[in-house]
């Protein structure tokens, strides 16, 4: 089918197709190492993940999706900083040493987040790369000189600095997000990675060498200038690197349109001489509760948190996913429940399909109302990814077609289908019903079901406590492969 996807870029909705025949090459701003991945960053990496996935199974492409990990900007920094109160005693020993206490300290956040990501499925097989940025500080430092070199670049007190007025007297600087240019001084310079959406100055890509800080050399117009890159050069280096310009899609939150990506625009179009990207598509933010989520109002989550209230994460998968990237999500504990219930319901039918083909699973095309469904959800997943309007496709389907009425045939190829679209939801299970072979009390079940997500949070003495309790009602849970298990005491 045909893809059409929301250009940040041009402000409309366009039909979708690639630089090279056959594969899309896509690139997405991945986490900033230095703590927790909270769950408005998990909303903006499961646009791609969507994305990616949509481009796959119904635009029938090989999709090679880049994901970098910011493993080095003025966070990293200064949380790894030698004495810094937020190192954990999970992360090591610090060191004296300023390089090796940046590298263990986003390590330990990496593995987190692959862990997060991993938990929601976010597959890490589905990235054709998952960059550090440290390991392309050369490529970095090739831009900026290409950049200089061109006159859209100058040297100050050792950082480097992109100059956005000799910048905008070729080009356009604001092509994703209406910049007010009427306060802009030309010559007034930004040293910090992030700054206000206001703040429309020259910005730095190569920062000199603070006390303590960990330093790359940079030979620059015959002088050495030790640093470490701007956070935004990362992207523009890494993605020509490893996709080369141009290329198609560039994900990320909305918050990134200015300065990051706006940056990113002109660095590579200065320097590499190309309009790096073809389609620029941009999620919306998420809420929580109706509020903006803040730690001071109690409503800032990451997914341990939410494992830690016995949130199921493919609920949190669901629930994202049941929106619309374009529009903002609001985040609530009954939309969790209500999610949890539509994504069973399905799971039940499932079930049932399973029974009636036998374990039997069949092309769609094999019969005319599974082809029928697999069409009209297809299309509106085609149609910028609308996955609201698609699952309205499913859920109706389901409500005029109950299993009861469905014949072997039928349900082979209504399997097949199914078995394609979990290649984009990935939240069902195609197996049969699991046996309920043991009379188990619901309270223990619940209690079962507690510690199993309390084990899975690394809550070890809560889910001792619950062993005990369940022990103490006649039953003992075992962990299998796959969860756990009950049997009579």
């Amino acid at each position: 089918m045909q893809i059409h996807l929301s250009n940040t870029l041009t402000r409309s909705v366009e039909a979708f197709t690639p630089v090279r025949d056959g594969i899309v090459q896509m690139y997405s701003c991945g986490p900033t190492v230095y703590n927790y991945a909270h769950i408005g960053n998990l909303r903006a990496f499961l646009l791609p993940d969507l994305l990616q996935r949509v481009l796959r199974v119904v635009g029938g492409y090989d999709v090679q999706w880049v994901m970098n990990i910011t493993d080095i900007d003025d966070k990293t920094i200064r949380d790894s900083a030698l004495g810094s109160k937020e190192w954990r005693t999970e992360i090591g020993e610090q060191s004296a040493d300023a390089k090796q206490n940046l590298r263990r300290y986003t390590q330990f956040y990496t593995e987190e987040f692959v862990r997060d990501i991993e938990a929601i499925g976010i597959r890490k097989g589905g990235f054709y790369k998952m960059p550090f940025a440290t390991d392309y500080i050369p490529s970095m430092q090739d831009l900026i000189r290409r950049i200089a070199e061109k006159g859209f670049a100058y040297e100050r007190g050792g950082s480097v600095y992109f100059n956005v007025g000799a910048w905008r007297k070729v080009d356009t600087y604001g092509k994703l997000f209406n910049i007010d240019f009427e306060n802009f001084q030309e010559g007034v310079r930004i040293d910090a990675d992030e700054y206000e959406r206001d703040s429309v100055s020259d910005f730095v890509m190569w920062k000199g060498q603070k006390d303590g800080e960990p330093a790359w050399d940079f030979e620059f117009e015959g002088k050495n200038l030790p640093g470490r890159p701007g956070w935004h050069i990362e992207c523009s280096a890494m993605a020509n690197e490893i996709l080369s310009l141009p290329f198609d899609i560039h994900t990320g939150g909305v918050d990134l349109c200015f300065p990051h990506h706006e940056d990113e625009i002109a660095q590579s179009k200065a320097g590499y001489g190309v309009e790096p990207v073809k389609f620029w598509c941009h999620n919306e933010f998420l809420e929580v509760e109706g509020e903006k989520m803040s730690k001071s109002k109690g409503n800032f989550f990451t997914l341990r948190d939410l494992l830690q209230k016995g949130v199921d994460p493919v609920d949190v998968r669901w629930l994202m996913l049941s929106a619309h990237y374009g529009s903002r999500l609001n985040f609530t504990f009954s939309g969790l429940e209500s999610g949890r219930k539509a994504r069973h319901r399905v799971q039940e039918y499932l079930y049932d399909l399973w029974e009636r083909s036998e374990g039997v699973i069949a092309p769609a095309a094999r019969h005319e109302s599974a082809q029928a469904l697999r069409t009209a959800v297809f299309q509106e997943l085609a149609n910028d990814l609308q996955t609201p309007k698609a699952l309205a496709e499913l859920f109706t389907f389901l409500n005029r077609n109950p299993a009861s009425g469905v014949d072997a045939a039928q349900a082979a190829a209504l399997l097949g289908f199914f078995q394609e679209l979990n290649g984009i939801f990935d939240v069902w299970q195609f197996s049969p019903r699991p046996a309920q072979t043991l009379d188990v009390p619901a309270e223990v079940q619940h209690l079962a079901e507690e510690r199993w997500k309390a084990k899975r949070s690394k809550n070890f003495a809560e889910s001792d406590r619950l062993r005990g309790e369940i022990a103490a009602l006649g039953f003992v849970v075992k962990d299998t492969k796959d969860g756990f298990a009950l049997e009579k005491a």
